[in-house]
């Protein structure tokens, strides 16, 4: 299937004109005069993820979202947000939304978005959603231990190193599961020309709300003190946060050591490193 017919299949509307955006990513006109986004994913499940992903964050007072517009097997399509500029006014904004999003809650720890199945993918790494009960036990088993061996099996930590990484100690302040992005580094904030942050991409799940924002500062993100400071004076942060950061970055960087090998290794080593065992 072509990216013109899965917007005809999923919208209902012939397409006029295909742009490819980059990988398995298109815009596509269409006759009706509208423009939507149309994806390929090739890992089993993941637009089935993605879609039920973008459902859930659905919140009069969250970040908003694009339309979903359908999703098919392989293939998703979604509105088109006409991109801007970031600014002070929308990053306050995006951080008092974000806030609330996340307070929507979820049901566990690692629960996916209802209708979303529980072998999710982040990326092209796998996600698994196993609902826990507790966010310790939940993070240090299905996030830091589960990509730790996966970036061995990968070759991109050594095994010594792996027990350095699997031997931090997991803690944060006890607080219900909380409604994440689940994916949000920068690229996936989506800064729009109606003067607001949208969020793209998910891989939603149930999680630490300091999570979210820890994958926010890891890769930089325009103003980002007016976001954290904004989000912490809609919901206040525990005491010791900003020292709980590189805890919750190690899984985006075991992610990325997955994926992109040993320079992400070695930062997970780092923050591993930085972290009381």
């Amino acid at each position: 299937m072509t990216p013109a017919e899965a917007a005809r299949r999923l919208t209902g509307t012939p397409a006029t004109g295909v742009r490819r955006l980059g990988g398995a990513v298109w815009e596509v006109g269409l006759a009706d005069g509208g423009t939507v986004v149309v994806k390929r994913h090739d890992e089993p499940g993941a637009a089935l993820a993605e879609a039920a992903s973008l459902a859930w964050l659905v919140d009069p007072a969250g970040p908003p979202v694009p339309g979903l517009r359908g999703h098919d097997g392989p293939w998703l399509a979604i509105d088109r947000v006409e991109p801007g500029r970031p600014s002070p006014r929308a990053a306050e904004e995006f951080g008092r939304r974000l806030a609330a999003l996340h307070a929507t809650g979820a049901p566990a720890f690692g629960a996916p978005p209802p209708g979303g199945p529980a072998d999710a993918s982040i990326g092209l790494a796998p996600l698994p959603n196993v609902p826990a009960e507790h966010w310790s036990e939940w993070f240090a088993r299905d996030r830091i231990a589960y990509y730790t061996r996966l970036a061995v099996d990968a070759g991109a930590l050594t095994a010594a190193e792996a027990r350095t990484i699997e031997g931090v100690r997991v803690d944060a302040p006890d607080e219900p599961p909380a409604r994440l992005h689940g994916d949000l580094w920068n690229g996936n904030v989506h800064w729009a020309a109606d003067g607001r942050a949208w969020l793209i991409d998910p891989a939603a799940h149930g999680g630490h709300r300091e999570s979210d924002l820890a994958m926010l500062a890891l890769f930089g993100c325009p103003h980002l003190d007016r976001v954290l400071a904004a989000y912490d004076e809609a919901a206040p942060l525990a005491d010791g946060w900003r020292d709980r950061v590189p805890l919750h970055q190690l899984f985006p960087l075991l992610v990325h050591a997955v994926l992109f090998g040993r320079g992400y290794a070695r930062q997970a080593l780092a923050a591993a490193r930085s972290l009381p065992s």
